[in-house]
């Protein structure tokens, strides 16, 4: 029978188990997702390296089962390792953006898959805080590096929406703290 529009449903494999993403996150992850992901592709126009959004399956392991897992934002340089609808290789950036139901499969399961596939940076990005935690790899592991909380009211002392963050591996790549919440209420 064949599968109907209605039927189709967002899957992870982690470790030979099956996680169900369906339904979608709330419009909140869709908007931060979009807005990261625009200040990205915008900076990487004259780049052979590639941006995609919840839509390639990360293989991280080929050789050894057919695990993957789908990260909200992926940033590719290797050309070679895409393969039908998945990323054979090491990203060189990704960026998870927590959801009620992924919270801890993010902060946890992925970060360590992430950690020992390579990934140069991990963002973990909460809307629902307006928080994001920047992780660069560093020997072998994860290191929290920036943490930041925005504050976008000018009277507040901690006042940081003008806050300017970049990719650690493309620093032209530019975006502000508040322009990652831009439209999230």
């Amino acid at each position: 029978m064949p599968m109907l529009k209605d039927d189709y449903q967002k899957i992870e494999k982690i470790n030979g188990v099956i996680y169900n993403m369906s339904p979608a996150a709330n419009f909140r992850h869709g908007i931060v997702n979009g807005n990261i992901y625009g200040k990205v592709r915008e900076g990487l126009k004259n780049s052979l390296c590639l941006v995609f959004m919840e839509n390639l399956d990360y293989k991280y392991h080929p050789e050894v089962n057919d695990d993957y897992v789908v990260p909200d934002i992926m940033l590719v340089c290797n050309r070679k390792g895409l393969k039908h609808s998945a990323y054979h290789g090491t990203p060189k950036f990704i960026v998870e953006t927590l959801s009620p139901a992924t919270a801890l499969r993010d902060k946890t399961e992925k970060k360590e898959i992430y950690e020992q596939a390579g990934v140069s940076e991990y963002w973990i990005v909460s809307p629902r805080e307006h928080a994001v935690e920047i992780y660069y790899l560093e020997e072998g592991k994860y290191k929290l590096v920036y943490s930041y909380i925005l504050q976008e009211d000018k009277d507040e002392k901690d006042y940081n929406a003008d806050t300017i963050i970049t990719l650690r591996e493309f620093p032209h790549i530019a975006m502000t703290l508040g322009e990652i919440f831009d439209k999230v209420d």
